[in-house]
């Protein structure tokens, strides 16, 4: 029986799909002043990759657990992204700002785990190869900048 995906691992898969560097997650859940269960964390060299990272995560959460983001951040200049998923809360930076502000430290009593990518070869034969088109993750930017972000669930604009 396969094993149960889990939004930290789908979102870890995600980052390491496109190269993100140092992925880790902390589990908050233990920490009783903490605002969600978990955090996954990375890094990228460019706003560029940054957002393409930002983008694979948007479109592997809908893909493959049918999850939608709640709020998002960032998306404007690309230096620190971050996603809100409700239970898991991620923060992509751009690798000097990651360095700058060292979340990980100020969460140092949560437990973390690093994400390596495995390759190919190695990875679970049963893996289904079906591709949900969810709404483009680009079509999801454009519509943020255009007219506001929707969260899931709710009516309301969030402004930039």
């Amino acid at each position: 029986m396969a094993e149960e995906l889990t939004s930290v691992q789908v979102i870890a898969e995600a980052m390491l799909e496109k190269k993100a560097q140092r992925v880790l997650s902390l589990d908050l859940r233990e920490i009783p002043i903490s605002i969600t269960d978990h955090f996954v964390i990375c890094n990228a060299d460019s706003t560029t990759q940054v957002a393409a990272i930002a983008d694979n995560v948007l479109v592997k959460m809908e893909e493959r657990l049918s999850q939608k983001v709640m709020r998002m951040q960032g998306l404007e200049n690309d230096y620190w992204v971050i996603l809100d998923f409700s239970d898991v809360v991620v923060h992509i930076f751009l690798t000097e700002y990651r360095e700058f502000y060292r979340l990980e430290d100020l969460w140092a009593d949560a437990q973390s785990k690093e994400w390596e990518d495995v390759p190919a070869s190695q990875r679970a034969a049963g893996e289904s190869t079906v591709r949900v088109k969810p709404k483009a993750a680009s079509k999801v930017r454009a519509s943020i900048k255009r007219k506001g972000f929707h969260p899931a669930g709710s009516g309301e604009d969030i402004q930039d």
